[in-house]
């Protein structure tokens, strides 16, 4: 990395049931809007934008952006399946550090159908075939089962395999997301939920039952990302400095046989160890993380893929609360993907606008005490991760 990069403004809808969201366009102009708010800027200072979507047809980030305004400015459509509001909040900060921009705006947003992911197209290669080809030696396939329940599920069954791990522990990871939902405004799921409802709900692929997974959802959010000379030239205040930032793919290990590596285990260790060296801070450190819980079974392999706990020791982590407030550090205060909700192309930039209100002491009824470094990890099955890590610091 080069010039330091601040994020400086940040915005999002409130997440919405498939069935209740407005139209996308109109979705992701509010968040833009709010970001520009929250910044105090003028959408004419955005010299660049990055617009991730991955249900939609091409451009639909001009559609978004040409609501706000029309500048002429470049506008890059980006989609990395679930990893894409991260991906897009990359793009901006290299256009940051690298000196390509002084200014730059990162979009998220999506407007799903009700009911499990599935394919588009019918008439080409799938994407995930080697994803699929994998799964399907390693534990088979199930018929009317989510192929995404699948992969995770197939997650926890593996780490169970080599470790133990009771039903009643990844219960307790929904439990803890609506406990920390019901202070979100943004969130769609603030009931509170016991360990004995989430076991008792429809087993979709063991161990996870329905109150595991995340629901469909639709939203928007956005971040304004600038140098430190363009934060001093206009007086902006509010920057949080991101302090390191990895991406990552598949290498040829997520194929040899362990589930965990299929969904991304591997590729989110290697993305961590890269943050944590190049900002010079470990695990031990980090105050707040806002992780890629698409599951249960995906937030419990992430404790250990992070850092955050040792290998083979995530059940005691969580037995322990040292996976909330009071504990060693607070995940995913927003609710996460499991109760706040997952727009696939909004998720990496509602965990940055979450983590950012963290470090600014902003938000309000889940603040975490203390919170001077924020941890960010979001994965896309086919695939890509990127994780970030946030410095409380002004420009």
């Amino acid at each position: 990395m080069s010039r330091a990069s601040y994020v400086v403004g940040v915005g999002m809808t409130p997440f919405s049931k498939p069935s209740q969201n407005q139209p996308y366009n109109e979705m992701g102009k509010h968040a833009i809007n709010a970001a520009l708010k929250d910044a105090g800027l003028d959408y004419t200072h955005v010299q660049e934008a990055y617009a991730g979507y991955v249900y939609g047809d091409s451009t639909s980030g001009q559609a978004v952006l040409y609501e706000v305004g029309l500048t002429g400015i470049p506008i890059f459509n980006v989609n990395n399946n679930c990893a894409t509001g991260s991906s897009a909040l990359f793009l901006a900060r290299r256009a940051i550090e690298t000196g390509a921009a002084e200014c730059v705006l990162a979009v998220g947003f999506e407007q799903m159908s009700a009911g499990a992911l599935k394919s588009v197209y019918s008439d080409r290669v799938n994407p995930l075939q080697r994803f699929v080809d994998a799964t399907d030696s390693i534990q088979g396939f199930e018929n009317g089962v989510p192929r995404a329940a699948q992969l995770f599920g197939g997650a926890g069954r593996a780490y169970k395999a080599k470790y133990g791990l009771a039903p009643e522990t990844l219960a307790k990871l929904s439990v803890k997301s609506r406990r920390h939902a019901v202070n979100n405004p943004y969130a769609v799921f603030k009931e509170q939920l016991t360990e004995e409802q989430v076991l008792a709900s429809p087993m979709i692929f063991d161990p996870i039952t329905r109150l595991q997974c995340c629901p469909p959802t639709s939203g928007a959010a956005a971040a304004i990302v600038c140098s430190e000379g363009f934060a001093k030239k206009h007086n902006l205040k509010n920057g949080v400095l991101i302090a390191a930032q990895a991406m990552t793919t598949d290498t040829a290990s997520a194929f040899t046989g362990d589930m965990r590596d299929v969904v991304g285990y591997g590729m989110s260790r290697s993305a961590a160890q890269q943050v944590y060296e190049a900002a010079g801070i470990g695990p031990e450190d980090v105050n707040v993380v806002e992780l890629h819980d698409c599951f249960t079974a995906n937030e419990f392999i992430s404790y250990e893929a992070l850092s955050l706990t040792p290998e083979g020791t995530a059940e005691k982590f969580i037995i322990d609360g040292d996976n909330t407030y009071g504990g060693r550090v607070v995940v995913n205060p927003s609710g996460g993907l499991l109760s706040k909700g997952h727009p696939l192309g909004a998720t990496g930039l509602a965990q940055c606008a979450e983590l950012v209100w963290q470090l600014r002491g902003q938000a309000e009824n889940r603040q975490v005490d203390n919170c001077r470094v924020a941890l960010q990890h979001n994965i896309g099955i086919g695939g890509a991760c990127v994780v970030t890590m946030y410095k409380q610091a002004q420009p």
